[in-house]
């Protein structure tokens, strides 16, 4: 990928942007305050414009959390209504958010004794870690093949949730409980499975199936929040469509399709560029990872299946964690209720309306933000307030729940997926100090599983979190409905496998 040209940012408003493209198309919206733009180096910069100018793409977006990532920036949004793009969904399909709320005042987890046999719950339940499955904890959920085809096939289904164990009206809270094929039907997604595991392409189906319920490792996470919910009028009429309870104890999560969505979404990736190289057909900026598809092509269907197929397994791992950590704060504190707020993607292609035109909208490490009132929403719990919008940022700084503004037409209908990294891993491990790191958790009272946090996930690590919130809400993307302090984090130091 070249990166010989120096690239500018003009100014629009107090956050927004715009970046030119070549041959005078359509330039790239850009959200960030000035001083967020100052973190988007060249490299993240020369991939917005590889991926603007690959074919059939017509709008595309760099939130404010946007870094260098596989094929597209991590924090964009990227829209086709003739093509789609495995790169700008990325190998973990539908990496996820998704907030538990509990019923427990927030001086239920104030003594330490009780947030450490609460972690310790949850870690005989939930496993983190790369390669970890239901193998590795006691008190998980057997899966085994048959059921894990019916999870890739059906997601979140009623007789699936009910053999799981999760509570089915949960699926009500997901921005999408279940995907089908390429031709809006189950029976695609499962001619395709059965196609992968005959052939032998997917020769350790059933031991991926044994990773629902579980985080994976790299930037994945459990984390225990207390509520605090905004003093005006409009965040406190949200919180309620919501579900939110201020000064009470919720459960926030991070995760995607583990091992299967991987596999499935790197040998997509391995298919194309074959396929690239055999027809000699040139691949945007010369990056390999912006290989395509013409919709309607078998390439496309068949992309578009596994990403169903990914998205389906990943939607049931966060019903299930949300399920297995309720149950692991009922053993410590009985009686204990919880409800889902929300689940919600920042790793998928979904088709959408964009200036009039049915597109494929990718959001890479971006998350959809549909305000009140829009028809995407009719029908659904949030179509007067608009849906909720989980953002994490670090332990330290907190989180964010927000609600989308009319303004979020600009951005494609997304936002910023989180605080996004300004320092890469390896930096991160060269240039902080652990006994630093550690001592920060000490000092704000935040417990975790980890003997170290690792130093590449410590909150100086990533970008400053009230300056993204600020260009979201300077912006008019989106506003913020409360904050989430964090309590206890379950963190895994491994790599991501997934």
């Amino acid at each position: 990928m070249s990166t010989t040209r120096m690239h500018e940012l003009i100014s629009t408003g107090d956050a927004t942007a715009i970046l030119p493209t070549p041959n005078n198309s359509k330039p790239i919206t850009v959200i960030g305050t000035p001083a967020i733009r100052e973190t988007f180096d060249q490299h993240c910069l020369q991939q917005a414009i590889n991926s603007r100018m690959a074919p059939g793409v017509t709008d595309l977006v760099l939130n404010p959390d946007a870094h260098i990532g596989y094929g597209a920036p991590v924090g964009c949004v990227m829209a086709s209504p003739t093509h789609v793009y495995p790169g700008p969904v990325g190998v973990d399909i539908k990496c996820s958010m998704s907030l538990l709320q509990l019923d427990l005042p927030e001086d239920a987890v104030a003594d330490r004794p009780v947030r450490r046999a609460i972690i310790n719950a949850i870690c005989e339940r939930t496993p983190t870690g790369a390669g970890k499955g239901q193998r590795s904890v006691r008190k998980s959920r057997h899966v085994d093949e048959e059921l894990g085809r019916r999870v890739a096939i059906e997601g979140a289904s009623r007789s699936v949730c009910e053999a799981l164990g999760i509570p089915p009206e949960w699926a009500e809270r997901c921005e999408d409980s279940s995907h089908v094929g390429h031709d809006d039907t189950q029976d695609a997604l499962g001619n395709r499975l059965g196609e992968l595991i005959d052939s032998g392409d997917f020769p350790r189906f059933g031991e991926k199936m044994m990773q629902l319920g579980s985080y994976g490792g790299g930037n994945h996470f459990g984390e225990c929040e207390v509520v605090q919910v905004g003093d005006d009028q409009r965040s406190k009429n949200v919180a309620e469509t919501f579900g939110l309870k201020d000064r009470h104890v919720a459960f926030l999560s991070h995760c995607g399709s583990r091992g299967f969505g991987h596999n499935l979404a790197a040998a997509q990736f391995k298919v194309l560029q074959r396929k690239f190289e055999r027809w000699n057909i040139p691949l945007p900026g010369d990056d390999r990872q912006l290989v395509y598809a013409p919709l309607g092509t078998a390439e496309a269907n068949d992309y578009l299946d596994d990403m169903a197929l990914g998205a389906n397994f990943a939607t049931v791992n966060h019903l299930l964690i949300n399920a297995l950590v309720l149950e692991a704060f009922q053993e410590v504190l009985p009686g204990t209720t919880g409800r889902l707020v929300y689940f919600i993607s920042h790793n998928i292609a979904r088709k959408e309306v964009v200036d009039g035109k049915m597109s494929w909208v990718h959001r890479k490490g971006a998350t959809r933000a549909i305000p009140g009132g829009h028809f995407a929403l009719k029908d659904t719990p949030f179509a007067e307030t608009g849906h909720p919008i989980l953002l994490p940022g670090n332990p330290r700084d907190g989180s964010a729940v927000m609600v989308a503004d009319e303004g979020a037409s600009m951005s494609c209908y997304s936002v910023n997926h989180g605080a996004g990294r300004v320092l890469g891993r390896k930096q991160a491990h060269r240039t902080l100090d652990q006994q630093t790191v550690d001592a920060e958790f000490d000092r704000e009272d935040i417990l975790t599983n980890c003997r170290n946090y690792p130093k590449d996930e410590a909150p100086a690590a990533y970008k400053d979190f009230d300056e993204v919130l600020k260009s979201v809400k300077s912006a008019g993307l989106a506003s913020e409905v409360a904050r989430l302090k964090a309590r206890f984090v379950i963190k895994d130091s491994s790599k991501a496998d997934d």
